[in-house]
């Protein structure tokens, strides 16, 4: 399964920016594409997928995080995902997959990356990759599957040359 100009498999993307990057919004659908065609053995068969980005602010990270994970405080990424992995999806003929929303606070992305010392775009796109791979069923109770998912992400990362 791929995604390229001939397949008839796409990816619907839908972006909302209430806190704008520096990303380009057909950058964001490049990299969940080339991210998707690498993780296809991961993915229901689908005619194609569809996924949520919402890039925002502290402010309403922390309101989603303390409605739904019960912690009243901002974070850099949520994901929530629409897939139960074990759950066939019925309509998976005739409609996108939709994987599930994305949520970004842009102003912990720019933070980060500071701390990091490295530019926001690989922040962003290393937190895309993080709620990505979370969509996709991933998670990191203990630190052999949070080193198993670092390096996934290490290896989307790699997919669209933002590290080597």
């Amino acid at each position: 399964m791929t995604f390229n100009e001939n397949s008839n498999q796409i990816i619907e993307i839908h972006i909302e920016e209430l806190t704008p990057s520096e990303i380009p919004v057909n950058t964001w659908e490049d990299w969940f594409k080339t991210w998707l065609n690498h993780l296809s053995s991961y993915l229901q068969e689908a005619p194609s997928y569809e996924l949520s980005l919402r890039l925002t602010d502290d402010a309403e990270i922390q309101e989603l995080n303390a409605n739904y994970r019960q912690k009243d405080q901002p974070t850099d990424v949520l994901a929530f995902a629409a897939l139960d992995v074990d759950f066939p999806n019925p309509n998976a003929d005739v409609e996108p997959l939709y994987l599930g929303d994305l949520v970004i606070s842009v102003e912990t992305a720019i933070r980060q990356a500071e701390q990091q010392n490295h530019s926001l775009t690989k922040e962003l796109a290393w937190l895309a990759a993080h709620g990505l791979l979370h969509l996709l069923g991933w998670d990191h109770p203990d630190d052999e599957s949070l080193e198993a998912m670092l390096a996934q992400q290490d290896q989307l990362l790699q997919q669209i040359s933002i590290i080597a």
